[in-house]
Order: C-alpha cells, then structure tokens, then sequence
C-alpha cells in the first residue's frame, strides 16, 4: 500500500504551469498534475472558461488569462504562478491554434498567425519558464507537438510547418537548458477529438478513414496524451529529454487521411 501511495503522488509539493489549460489536452495534463499532488496555473485567453475548469480541478487550481501571442502575458502569467503556488518545477505548453488551406488559396496573415501561436508561443512560453525553473533548481517543460510534424497533411502546412518547428525548437532547448537541471520533451498526439478539432470527425467517412490509418483501431483521448505528458514530467523519466514522442495508436506507422473534401466546405475553390 506505501509504494501505491508513492506512485499516485508523482507531484506531491510541485507547481505546474499549463498554456492552454482550460480545455483539452491542456485541462487534462493539469487534471493528471492535481490527481498527482500538484498545483497548477492554468493559462489561457478566455476568463470564463479558465474559471470554470479551476474550479472542476478544486483547491490545488488557479487561473490567468494569458494569450501566448504576447511576451509581457507569458512573463506575467508565470511570475503569477510561482507568487501564488510557489516555486515552478513543470510546465506543459498546449496552447495552440490551426488554419487550413492550401498553398495556393492560402493567406499570408493565416499562416503567419499559426507559426506565431503554435511555435512562437511555445518559445515565449518556455523562456519565461526555464527562468523561473533556474531559479528553483530544475523543471522539466512538455510541449503538446503533433504527428502533423513528421507527416504531411494537405491543405494544413502552416500547423505542419509549426509543429515541426516546434519539435525541433524542443529539442534545442533541451540541450541549451540541460546544464540547469531542467528536461523539455514533447508529445506528438495523433487526432484527438477536442473542441476545435471536433469538426473533423463529423463526416462518417473522415472519421472510418482515420480509424483506418490508426494500427490499434481508435481515435486517442485527451487522456491518453495526459498520460504521457505526466510520465514525462515526473521523475520516472529523470534520463529523458530533447525527445519527440509519439502517442498515436501508431498511426505514424501508416499515413494521415486525406481531409481535403471536409476542408472544402469552409474554404473557397483554388486559384
């Protein structure tokens, strides 16, 4: 029962910052955290939603808003988390955002607004909390990527291009921020049905085409990410960083679907 109790309090006394925190693969990892032991700051552009999904997590949960898109709101939303819970030791980047287009019909601004959520928003974040990890002696950073890095997807190379950037950001941190005890991996989800992704799925045939790529037969769960996300968090994976893992039913065995037909009911006809 004593090595139970072990087991289930991973981040017994830790703080953990979480971008995107107030739904999806984000609320999930900090659900996983406080199931563990561990406080957590959820960060994210909408107040309600935030307020809503601390007070599900309970005691152990606090809130700010903060848009990734900007350096002053990253660096407050992580001086707010360690002046309220303490000294910051985890952090999970899931902030995110996608466009869908192809390169012919697609927009500069779009894509420039991807790269800037998806890549520079995870820089941002990171740097504030690698200082603040520094500070407290070490942490270990996992930032939400996607199997949209290592595969192609058409009409989505903006979230492509962002997230492969973002793996390859990853790996770079973690060699510069090895030398201060703090780890950064990433975790690359196949499709998960969240609330902006959901609408891919609506179409029956979109839907048994992805279960067809997918060896082990189903969509993943926010849950599945979360626990990934945690064993790379905690000390169980202490010998582990700059990597880019997959957690996808082994769908990068095989290929993504074509989603092109569901794209075409939002986006006009190429030029």
């Amino acid at each position: 029962m004593q090595a139970m109790a072990r087991s289930q309090g991973r981040f017994d006394g830790k703080v953990a910052f979480v971008t995107g925190g107030g739904t999806g693969i984000g609320l999930a990892c900090a659900q996983a955290i406080v199931d563990e032991g561990g406080s957590v700051m959820l960060a994210g552009r909408r107040e309600g939603v935030l307020r809503v999904a601390a007070q599900k997590l309970g005691s152990r949960a606090a809130w700010v808003v903060c848009d990734v898109a900007s350096d002053g709101a990253v660096e407050h939303a992580v001086s707010a988390a360690v002046d309220q819970l303490g000294p910051l030791r985890l952090a999970v980047n899931s902030a995110g955002a996608g466009s869908v287009g192809s390169v012919l019909n697609g927009t500069s601004d779009d894509f420039s607004r991807t790269i800037d959520t998806n890549l520079v928003g995870a820089f941002r974040a990171m740097r504030a909390e690698a200082r603040a990890m520094k500070a407290a002696g070490g942490g270990s950073i996992v930032n939400v990527s996607s199997i949209a890095g290592v595969l192609t997807h058409r009409w989505m190379s903006a979230y492509c291009a962002s997230k492969a950037g973002l793996n390859m950001l990853t790996r770079c941190a973690a060699d510069d921020l090895g030398e201060h005890g703090i780890r950064v991996n990433a975790v690359m989800p196949s499709f998960v049905p969240t609330e902006i992704w959901s609408v891919m799925v609506s179409s029956p045939e979109i839907h048994a085409e992805y279960l067809r790529r997918i060896p082990l037969g189903r969509l993943g769960t926010v849950e599945d990410v979360a626990a990934l996300t945690a064993f790379l968090l905690s000390d169980a994976s202490g010998w582990i960083t700059g990597q880019c893992m997959g957690v996808d039913g082994g769908h990068t065995i095989r290929q993504g679907p074509d989603m092109v037909p569901i794209y075409r009911q939002f986006l006009p006809e190429e030029r």
